[in-house]
């Protein structure tokens, strides 16, 4: 699995606000969705096309367009909503799918709760789009799913990530995908953090995202 920590001057700047504590919840939204359009930038680069020609005003001219089947993007419900508009601005015609999982706070282990995603998968790229990758165990439940349907390509984008979280998530896809799965996996991500704390949160992280940007419910 790769990890591509994007370096970047914008990106550092609108991490250093959304790790703020004074930065209020509006705020945190629009910084995440600018955030989120910049890693995606990142993320896409081996997005696939198809060669197409065109007419251009003056004359024909080859270009590229996205190739069919059209990419997957999956929010992790609810933080990864936040996400969301910040990653389809750049693929306005991706398709979006949902799935909703929980980490237990005593577990620390990923609960599916929701799932609407199509059945089969065969060929097609998915963006995964989860805040924070603590523990790692969402995230390899959600890439295993994903695997197990049939995508042969996943990205992951992440805010934040822990070393743990990283190593948690290639240990455990490999232990239950093998190396031969044949799906190129990877995480995108704007800062690999220091570590996690007793409780999985990362240090120094930005706190719970999902209450940061929506408010504890």
């Amino acid at each position: 699995m790769e990890t591509l920590v994007v370096d970047h001057p914008l990106v550092a700047h609108k991490l250093t606000t959304l790790r703020d504590v004074r930065t209020d919840s509006p705020t945190f939204r629009r910084l995440t969705d600018e955030l989120v359009t910049l890693l995606t930038y990142e993320a896409t680069r081996d997005v696939r096309v198809a060669r197409v020609s065109v007419d251009t005003p003056l004359r024909p001219a080859e270009g590229v367009q996205l190739s069919r089947p059209t990419p997957l993007v999956v929010p992790i419900l609810r933080a990864g909503l936040g996400m969301l508009d910040g990653m389809t601005r750049l693929l306005p015609t991706a398709e979006v799918g949902f799935l909703g999982m929980a980490r237990d706070e005593e577990t620390l282990q990923p609960a599916t709760y929701a799932d609407r995603l199509p059945q089969d998968l065969s060929g097609r790229q998915c963006y995964v789009l989860d805040p924070m990758l603590a523990t790692g165990g969402t995230l390899a439940a959600a890439l295993k799913l994903l695997v197990d349907r049939g995508a042969d390509h996943v990205t992951a984008i992440c805010l934040l990530a822990a070393p743990e979280g990283l190593s948690a998530v290639r240990d455990r896809l490999g232990e239950t995908l093998g190396e031969d799965h044949g799906a190129v996996l990877r995480v995108v991500t704007a800062a690999v953090d220091d570590r996690l704390d007793e409780n999985g949160f990362i240090i120094p992280g930005l706190g719970d995202a999902g209450d940061r940007l929506y408010g504890c419910v």
